[in-house]
């Protein structure tokens, strides 16, 4: 049988453009033993991907030019050679941009029958990105009662996440958003204390006006002005959770380092930058307690779901945008 690919041709100078990737069909032999075969369904768009295009020196080896772009995928078995998967299991793992792939059964995770759940929430509140939010907010940024907890891009994926389990943890929560259909779906949706639109607001200006005391945690998912804002606004002891800097992703050469940088010395401050991976041993936990929050409708969660892997490049640049609404998916096929 043959598959689309969308493969990386040249790494982008700054903003994806044509030619960077190339969408092609190719061959795909039978599973030797010990693999299977799998039908891409959901394809997950993360900021990630764009650093896997490029040679900057990162936590996984760049993806080489010629090979499948990678991409975290949910998909259904369609062929078998191992004992433990068999044909119709639903399982997630690193598919890549494809609509079919073969990997090692070992390699996958089969998807837990216990919840009854979209398949969608296992690429979002149940996937990398609700155990990014859960372990990056309470084992890094360990929040307490009555702190002030702040979140940069606040209604994405993971940080919408973040804001509702500070709220869990009694927190008060402030988000930093792009849009003011944004905001108001933090606060009137999720039930956070306020939100900040950074496009249309002097951003500087609301931290200090909504933070007198400081900023106990900062939830950092976009760097540049973003930080440089939050630093100038810590409390005493603060904890700077580094989960991205998607502001400077695209660029062609590095940003200039924080200006406040010192603030972290003058109020004592911790910033520790994490990765999701080292945490893969604890997710059942994590997934464990964020599906009972998700019974007890504690959690809300959106899906920006665009349909064909050919739009998989389009999906990307809309995180970059803002234009998505959520946890950012294509739909490459059917659900079975």
């Amino acid at each position: 049988m043959k598959a689309l690919q969308w493969i990386l041709r040249q790494r982008p100078k700054g903003a994806m453009a044509p030619g960077d990737l190339e969408l092609v069909e190719a061959p795909l032999r039978a599973p030797h033993t010990g693999e299977v075969r799998v039908r891409t369904i959901y394809l997950s768009v993360d900021p990630t991907n764009r650093i896997w295009m490029s040679d900057a020196e990162q936590y996984l080896p760049p993806v080489e030019i010629g090979d499948v772009m990678r991409g975290i995928t949910l998909g259904v078995v369609e062929e078998s050679n191992d004992p433990v998967l068999k044909e119709g299991d639903l399982v997630t793992g690193l598919g890549g941009w494809a609509s079919h792939f073969l990997a090692p059964a070992g390699l996958l995770a089969r998807i837990p029958a216990e919840y009854d759940l979209p398949l969608t929430a296992y690429l979002s509140v149940l996937g990398g990105t609700g155990v990014t939010a859960y372990f990056g907010l309470l084992d890094i940024g360990r929040p307490k009662a009555g702190e002030t907890v702040v979140v940069s891009a606040a209604a994405g994926a993971v940080g919408s996440l973040v804001c509702q389990i500070a709220k869990l943890k009694g927190c008060r929560v402030i988000g930093i958003t792009g849009s003011d259909e944004k905001c108001r779906w933090l606060t009137e949706t999720l039930g956070i204390d306020a939100a900040i639109n950074h496009r249309t607001e002097d951003l500087d200006a609301r931290l200090g006006a909504l933070c007198p005391d400081g900023i106990d945690v900062d939830f950092e998912n976009v760097g540049g002005p973003v930080l440089e804002a939050v630093l100038g606004h810590l409390a005493l002891k603060a904890r700077i959770v580094l989960c991205g800097l998607i502001s400077g992703y695209n660029a062609e050469a590095p940003e200039p380092g924080p200006v406040r940088l010192p603030m972290i010395l003058m109020r004592r401050a911790r910033m520790e930058g994490f990765i999701i991976l080292d945490y893969a041993a604890r997710f059942p936990e994590a997934r464990k307690e964020m599906a009972a929050w998700i019974v007890d409708g504690h959690l809300h969660w959106r899906v920006d779901v665009m349909d064909g892997l050919e739009n998989a490049p389009a999906a990307l640049d809309r995180l970059f945008t803002g234009a998505n609404q959520g946890k950012q998916l294509v739909r490459v096929s059917a659900e079975p």
